[in-house]
């Protein structure tokens, strides 16, 4: 019988178990100006303008203390877990460093040529005139796990502090003023044991908390739920999975592609697509979106993806390469309408994909993201000036800024599709051409993990792995770099006996294979199974939080180590 996730929730309480008050003793606390958490786009942009602010600003550099600017980041490097595309407009870049020409920007080349093109089984038919939506021209391909290593390296030679391999585990509040997260802890074993290299968490209090944590980001969840922050719609997400291929021949082109493998019919809600970009001479990256409101518990958006390189268009542009580079990440996709209501709390601004912050019909967010971020640093620099905590102006910022035009624009393009790929789409385009007018009003959309699941055979044609074109996941796993502790604690929070539904669509959704139902419970066809989890094979994608489960912090350091992604 189908089944909602969302009617197994975790056994967590995201603002009961992640926010608290300060614990450490005042001596013992760790003080800085800004606490900065996640050292991706939109949280290296914050802290490199504040640091540039700050020039001008010596009285408030000076009152901000030893470490005016912190950045908390739970990967080994800033990069380590970004995942994008990625197609990135340059505004940002050439606003936060207007000294630098694109050739000093961690980028492959300028889009100059794209395609568009509808998949069947064995066709590719080009679409023209090409989807507005889709043009990339004047826009930078680049990895975003390079793009967040080169901010990082200037954010440290701002003065910015990088705390890397640090998680941030709660959020510390006092008389609903946020002051600051505490760290978690490093060196606890499989049942939370303290290990001979224990080492306890910190409160790290700060004058101003930056979530920019990314896409399911721990605590930006957690506070959305204290401070009563959820949008006018629920967020939604969709799951993207790419590889890096070294290539013979170049690539001359961004493509994008739309239609199989995925079906057509409503009944399954298989939104997305695929894209192919070139990374210079000798590389390009290949990537499958869908959309976690899908019904079919079978469906794996990383078979999938092994699928779509059986046909003959995408052969062709992979012939004789090699795989160097897998990675899998979530997307928000829930649009305008699932934006925070407020992007700010007394002593907090939220920035980047952990607010939403990304245009789903044009798969954009790295720029909104840095602009985040820099809004953020301008209307936190003015308040603590005049000693305030309140920071009310970077939400106007945004939401009169080309982040909040953008997304309104594009606010309803995405629930369309919910009735099929051509009915979907036709809504879509006339949306696009009218942008957002035509047909207006508010599209209601449901979370994710609402979408009640069943067993429908999404996954009787994805090939065999042959691990040399094709691929399984646990090797995938491997050329993400990933390097968790076997005897971490579990840091994924799910409901372990569940309907075989429910568990089958974590199983095949998981593009690492952290799930896994035991083979007698397969066999025997139960009702309802034990699920058994591998934590230590974790990327850390979110998709788990989108459909019915919470993903949680590892220990700093664990997780993906991303080179290109």
């Amino acid at each position: 019988m189908p089944v909602a996730p969302a009617k197994y929730p975790p056994p967590v309480d995201p603002a009961a178990d992640y926010v608290t008050e300060p614990t450490d003793p005042e001596d013992e606390r760790i003080e800085v100006g800004l606490a900065i958490v996640g050292g991706g786009p939109a949280g290296l942009a914050c802290a490199i303008k504040t640091m540039q602010l700050l020039e001008s600003e010596p009285e408030l550099a000076e009152n901000l203390g030893e470490v005016p600017v912190a950045v908390i980041e739970k990967g080994k490097v800033t990069g380590a877990h970004l995942l994008s595309g990625a197609n990135m407009r340059p505004s940002a870049m050439r606003e936060l460093f207007p000294d630098l020409e694109p050739s000093e920007w961690p980028v492959y080349q300028e889009v100059t040529k794209d395609a568009v093109y509808l998949l069947t089984k064995k066709q590719a038919f080009p679409l023209k005139p090409m989807p507005p939506n889709f043009r990339n021209h004047g826009n930078y391909v680049t990895s975003v796990a390079k793009l967040g290593r080169f901010l990082g390296e200037k954010a440290e030679e701002a003065g910015a502090y990088l705390l890397t391999e640090t998680a941030a585990d709660k959020l510390l509040v006092e008389d609903r003023i946020v002051k600051g997260v505490r760290s978690g802890d490093k060196g606890r074993g499989r049942d939370g044991e303290e290990l001979s290299n224990f080492e306890p968490g910190s409160d790290v209090i700060a004058k101003a908390t930056i979530l920019a944590e990314g896409t399911q980001g721990h605590l930006t969840g957690a506070a959305i739920d204290f401070f009563e922050l959820q949008g006018l719609l629920p967020q939604r997400w969709e799951l993207g999975v790419k590889e890096i291929w070294e290539v013979e021949k170049p690539l001359d082109r961004v493509i994008h592609t739309m239609g199989w493998p995925l079906r057509k019919a409503p009944k399954w809600n298989e939104f997305g697509g695929s894209f192919i970009y070139p990374m210079g001479e000798d590389k390009v990256c290949i990537g499958l979106v869908v959309g976690l409101d899908y019904t079919d518990a079978t469906l794996s958006v990383h078979d999938a993806l092994q699928e779509l390189k059986t046909h003959p268009f995408v052969r062709k542009i992979l012939e004789g390469g090699q795989r160097v580079g897998w990675g899998a990440k979530t997307i928000p996709s829930g649009g305008f309408w699932a934006l925070p209501r407020t992007l700010t709390v007394p002593g907090m601004v939220i920035a980047g994909d952990g607010a939403g912050m990304v245009n789903v019909p044009e798969l954009k967010g790295i720029h909104y993201a840095m602009h985040a971020g820099m809004y953020a640093a301008e209307a936190i620099v003015d308040a603590l000036k005049q000693d305030s905590v309140n920071f009310d102006a970077y939400d106007t910022l945004v939401r009169n800024s080309l982040i909040g035009q953008d997304l309104y624009q594009s606010r309803n393009m995405r629930q369309p599709f919910s009735r099929g790929f051509f009915v979907g789409g036709a809504i879509a385009s006339a949306m696009t051409i009218t942008k957002g007018a035509f047909p207006g009003g508010r599209w209601h959309q449901h979370p994710d993990a609402d979408e009640e699941m069943e067993l429908d055979g999404a996954a009787k044609n994805y090939p065999k792995p042959d691990n040399k074109y094709t691929f399984d996941k646990l090797s995938s796993v491997f050329a993400s770099g990933n390097a968790t502790r076997d005897d971490a604690p579990n840091h994924i929070k799910v409901q372990r006996r569940v309907p075989r539904e429910v568990a089958q669509t974590w199983v095949s959704m998981c593009p690492a294979q952290v799930y896994e139902i035991p083979d007698d419970q397969l066999e025997n066809g139960a009702a309802e199974v034990d699920l058994n989890i591998t934590p230590s094979n974790c990327v850390q994608c979110g998709a788990i939080t989108a459909k019915g489960g919470r993903l949680t912090p590892p220990e700093g350091g664990d997780g993906p180590l991303y080179q290109e992604t």
